[in-house]
């Protein structure tokens, strides 16, 4: 009798051992469960921006700004440079019409633009040679007109150095914003002794973003350099017409020219 009591209370505690581990088992399977629906499911690019790292986020934050920049420059320098374009084509009209450089002086005397500076620099350059007597008038002025084109051809470029700048770093930017990303996404890993795909999936997709806006940044941004260099060179080759037509003048004067920026004076 004492034999089977003893029998019966074993099988009961290797029952209520069994229970005891199928709870645990259980316990534990709800708890990943609940884990994993904690998971942030939206991969959509504001929701991966939101569930994002520090880092990570600031790196798209700072893509983001170099992309606005790049369209900012590309408006403001293309109106800049079609107003500038537009006025030295005329300003090379009125030179073409003039058949002396006192006509010029007269025609652009108003203007305070690339074309018109180019002419009064030269005639400014004649007044101030009125009293020399040497063949080195035309070369002075040429001189001249040299510094005034490399001048408004640095004033027109300004700004488009940012562009170049952008479409050189901004991938590097992103590929660094990546390999933070997928260094947590491992980090994680590590930590939750899982490599179920909805624990890698968020982390991999956020690093991998990064890498998409650093080329939606550097794109554009050598597109439109390239774009404005060439509009930059095509206007500064404007400036060297009308530096041309005003030797030109000055060449059909010779040694009056002197007296014709007098006259105009």
């Amino acid at each position: 009798m004492m034999k089977q009591t003893t029998s019966f209370l074993m099988r009961l505690r290797w029952s209520a051992g069994r229970i005891a581990l199928g709870a645990a088992v259980m316990a534990a399977s709800e708890a990943a469960a609940a884990d994993t629906a904690v998971l942030p499911r939206n991969l959509s690019p504001w929701g991966m921006f939101i569930n994002a790292d520090i880092v990570v986020k600031a790196v798209m934050i700072g893509l983001a700004f170099a992309s606005l920049v790049t369209w900012t420059v590309w408006l403001a320098k293309t109106i800049e440079l079609r107003h500038a374009t537009a006025i030295a084509r005329r300003r090379l009209a009125l030179l073409d019409d003039g058949t002396t450089l006192r006509d010029s002086q007269r025609a652009v005397h108003d203007g305070s633009d690339a074309v018109a500076q180019i002419v009064q620099s030269a005639a400014r350059e004649i007044a101030l040679s009125e009293d020399i007597h040497d063949e080195g008038l035309k070369e002075r002025v040429e001189l001249r007109l040299e510094r005034v084109e490399a001048a408004m051809s640095r004033r027109i470029a300004r700004g488009t150095g940012v562009l170049a700048t952008i479409g050189a770093t901004a991938p590097f930017v992103g590929l660094f914003g990546t390999v933070w990303g997928i260094m947590n996404a491992f980090i994680g890993i590590s930590e939750t002794h899982t490599t179920n795909l909805a624990v890698v999936a968020p982390g991999i997709a956020e690093a991998l973003l990064t890498t998409a806006l650093g080329l939606f940044a550097a794109i554009p941004a050598v597109v439109v350099y390239n774009h404005l260099a060439r509009s930059v060179a095509a206007y500064r080759a404007l400036l060297g017409d009308a530096s041309a037509q005003v030797l030109l003048l000055l060449s059909r004067e010779g040694s009056s020219a002197p007296r014709v920026s007098r006259a105009a004076e």
